[in-house]
């Protein structure tokens, strides 16, 4: 199983790690975190563990663990 997680509040939309998904499984929220950014949002059901958007991620605020 795994298990993905997101910082939402230190996530600054930069959309890096949407577009290195290779299911394209994450998006931008609609709500903004407390610095004003909409955060990204997973579908974790579907979540394969690839780590492309661990990877991709400058702030390191993805973590995913199988």
């Amino acid at each position: 199983m795994v298990i993905i997680t997101i910082d939402t509040e230190k996530c600054k939309a930069c959309g890096l790690c949407i577009d290195a998904c290779p299911i394209k499984i994450l998006k931008m929220s609609s709500g903004l975190n407390k610095k004003g950014y909409h955060y990204v949002e997973v579908d974790k059901k579907k979540c394969i563990g690839c780590g492309m958007c661990f990877q991709m991620c400058p702030d390191l605020v993805i973590e995913i663990d199988k």
